[in-house]
């Protein structure tokens, strides 16, 4: 596992009860956690100075209970990166923090090629990847089916003081996208993924990530240029384990090297760490 533990203005603080207490800057939300199946040591939703509960309802779905007024939506920093955050739908606040240890390793990865590197994030959300790359001074096509995420991606790149460097961004169903790119004759050094469990396309195409995963990543293979730097597939569907990500990755694509494992944050209170999802890499 590899656990994101540089945050300064993002902490869990205790976890429990299908619920995880963290503080968002100087925001204290109180949000579900399928993994956290552990008894919390106490009851979470008297925290002290607690700003807003997401309650999940019975018939799915659930809302944001707002207990102590806090901004509509506020900034944190990582590094030199900078994010908007708000309290969304679906308990989301606009990023998922312990990706942190990705955008290390792509910054890390971009800044030593020495050369110009072209990067692909399909189902780029709000553009925690795309923030990254463009830090490192790669160029970024960002791409989500969704306008609302994509115009979110934006006001990230320009509050972390990046919206001058090369990035396009994409409002499209990924798959569409990058078979155009195909009969485009588009190349990238990179692709980053992070693929939704279920969806559906703007022609009611479906996708489930255990049938359509591996088809996807031949697409993507594509557009991956003769000299590729890497691959990284992020998942959080419960029960897809990073041996199937590097297993995909390695039946995918010749040479470089494969590394699989979760993700995680580790949690103040009762010091252990909360595991958040999967990611596979190819390097090369």
């Amino acid at each position: 596992m590899k656990v994101s533990n540089n945050w300064k203005d993002y902490r869990v603080l205790a976890t429990g009860d299908g619920e995880k207490l963290e503080m968002w800057g100087n925001v204290k939300l109180l949000r579900p956690d399928p993994q956290v199946i552990w008894h919390a040591k106490r009851n979470l939703a008297k925290e002290p100075g607690l700003n807003a509960h997401y309650i999940r309802e019975s018939t799915g779905g659930g809302y944001w209970n707002n207990i102590k007024p806090m901004p509509n939506e506020w900034t944190i920093g990582y590094n030199d990166l900078k994010f908007l955050i708000k309290p969304m739908g679906f308990k989301h606040t606009g990023l998922f923090p312990e990706q942190a240890v990705n955008w290390d390793m792509m910054i890390d990865l971009i800044k030593k090629a020495n050369r110009s590197i072209r990067v692909l994030n399909l189902f780029g959300y709000t553009g925690g990847a795309t923030v990254a790359c463009t830090y490192a001074g790669a160029e970024v096509t960002h791409v989500d089916a969704s306008k609302g995420m994509v115009e979110r991606c934006k006001e990230n790149i320009k509050i972390s003081g990046l919206e001058n460097r090369p990035i396009r961004y994409i409002v499209d169903d990924c798959v569409k996208f990058v078979e155009r790119e195909i009969r485009r004759g588009k190349k990238y050094d990179a692709i980053i993924m992070d693929p939704p469990s279920y969806g559906r396309g703007p022609s009611g195409e479906m996708w489930k990530i255990e049938s359509s995963l591996c088809d996807f990543v031949k697409l993507c293979k594509e557009v991956l240029s003769d000299n590729p730097l890497f691959v990284l597939i992020n998942s959080y569907t419960t029960g897809l384990q990073p041996m199937v990500l590097r297993n995909v990755l390695n039946t995918t694509f010749e040479g470089g090297t494969t590394d699989a494992y979760e993700v995680g944050i580790a949690t103040e209170e009762e010091n252990i760490i909360l595991p958040c999802g999967a990611s596979g890499l190819k390097i090369w």
